[in-house]
């Protein structure tokens, strides 16, 4: 083959991929790709240029359409049509009708959406909001806004955003497929979001395909992601993939945040395995990293109903060294381990220090130490210590009360019974009744 036939053909293939891609018709029906080519290629006689061969008023040659090529397109705003119908060589999809025929439920969630979201993106949550599987397939769906559209991350954000805000059950999905546009520019946190919602949802194979899938795409796993990765097994009671998990963390060589340290105690304590979780506590101390409140609450919880008395002070001693301040739960907490263990003083001690402290006491706290009065028959103290109470102006409420007088009731005392009630029921009464009034009365 000479270099003229290579040009030849190469004019011919760059002509035909124009003609394909071209929305508009530029060839009569008589005319093949060589002809053209020939025309183009054919050296042509001088022309002297003069003001009459010139016209500015030269009418189109008419083209036939019969050459047209590539993909017939036809694309109507939703809000206008009832159905838009795009169309292509590959894949269909219809868009639904918004209009009057929507569900109640369907234009509710249409009056929600923010003002100011755009309309590429609001007539996309909209297609969604309505989407059922009869009307197409998702992934049809969002290829069609893509190509169409043309969003880029910004508006994939927002269609997230107001998803999640809306709890939608297509939301998990959406972005899974969004991962996979490149216009979405998917990140490391894009995927731990995913994995966090499965994880919400109990969805553990999901979660586990996701990070897979993340892995395969080149992301390195890091210790935010792992560490949603322990609480959903913590939460699944999978205390063996959460060690695992967790081994993987300290592999990456950084040093552990109070995140990733809560989430293993939590699920050391979801487990029963208290001690383990209060190894990890001193674990931390010593790396002076300090987890929340929280994490230090379902461990002294854990020992308290398990009448750990030792084990609950330990906790609440290191809730103090981390700098948290005690509140009346947490005191209620302790005072219920020396409760259940029989240890009375420490109770009364307990109760004595929270409000030295300045902490209101609780009515789960007087009806602790009620009961810790009863375990050991001191009918004596008990009464002691509830006009000690009233001298300072504390009330008794509900539990305390229903506490004293099953306690009555047990031992046969009637009378003394139906005055704990009767008093109690005229402190309701007063409560709701202004001071002036209540006086007069």
């Amino acid at each position: 083959m000479d270099g003229v036939d290579r040009v030849r053909e190469i004019g011919i293939f760059l002509l035909q991929s124009s003609m394909a891609s071209c929305d508009c018709n530029m060839l009569p029906r008589s005319y093949s790709a060589y002809q053209v080519f020939d025309e183009i290629t054919a050296p042509k006689p001088r022309l002297r240029l003069s003001w009459r061969n010139l016209s500015l008023h030269r009418k189109p040659a008419k083209w036939s359409r019969s050459l047209r090529s590539g993909p017939a397109l036809e694309v109507i705003k939703a809000e206008d049509m009832g159905k838009t119908q795009v169309k292509d060589d590959t894949s269909r999809f219809t868009w639904i009708q918004i209009g009057p025929n929507i569900t109640e439920e369907q234009k509710q969630a249409i009056s929600q959406l923010p003002r100011k979201m755009t309309k590429r993106c609001k007539a996309f949550v909209k297609q969604i909001i309505c989407f059922s599987p009869e009307t197409g397939n998702l992934s049809d769906l969002l290829a069609a806004w893509v190509r169409f559209m043309k969003p880029r991350r910004a508006d994939w954000l927002a269609v997230l955003k107001q998803l999640k805000l809306m709890e939608h059950p297509l939301y998990l999905q959406v972005a899974e497929l969004a991962l996979l546009e490149e216009s979405f520019e998917a990140n490391i946190r894009d995927y731990t979001k995913i994995i966090h919602g499965y994880g919400k949802k109990m969805q553990i194979q999901n979660a586990e395909n996701t990070l897979l899938a993340m892995k395969r795409r080149g992301f390195i796993c890091d210790q935010v992601t792992l560490t949603v990765m322990v609480v959903m097994y913590s939460k699944a009671g999978n205390l063996k993939m959460a060690e695992e998990t967790f081994e993987e963390i300290k592999l990456l060589g950084e040093p552990l945040d109070k995140r990733s340290y809560g989430s293993m105690v939590m699920a050391y304590v979801r487990a029963g395995m208290l001690d383990r979780g209060e190894v990890l506590l001193r674990e931390m101390d010593a790396q002076e990293v300090y987890v929340g409140s929280e994490v230090y609450k379902a461990l002294l919880r854990g020992y308290s109903m398990n009448g750990n008395s030792e084990g609950a002070q330990r906790v609440f001693e290191a809730i103090q060294f981390a700098g948290i301040t005690p509140d009346a739960r947490m005191c209620a907490l302790l005072i219920n381990a020396y409760q259940m263990a029989g240890q009375s003083q420490k109770a009364y001690t307990a109760f004595e220090n929270m409000r030295k402290a300045g902490l209101e006491p609780s009515d789960k706290c007087v009806a602790l130490i009620l009961s810790t009065c009863e375990k050991e028959n001191q009918l004596n103290r008990a009464l002691e210590f509830l006009i000690d109470l009233e001298r300072d102006g504390f009330m008794v409420g509900k539990e305390a009360s229903c506490t004293l007088a099953a306690w009555f009731k047990r031992l046969g005392v009637v009378e003394e019974v139906e005055h704990v009630l009767r008093e109690y029921g005229l402190r309701e009464t007063y409560s709701k009744i202004p001071a002036s009034q209540s006086i007069a009365l």
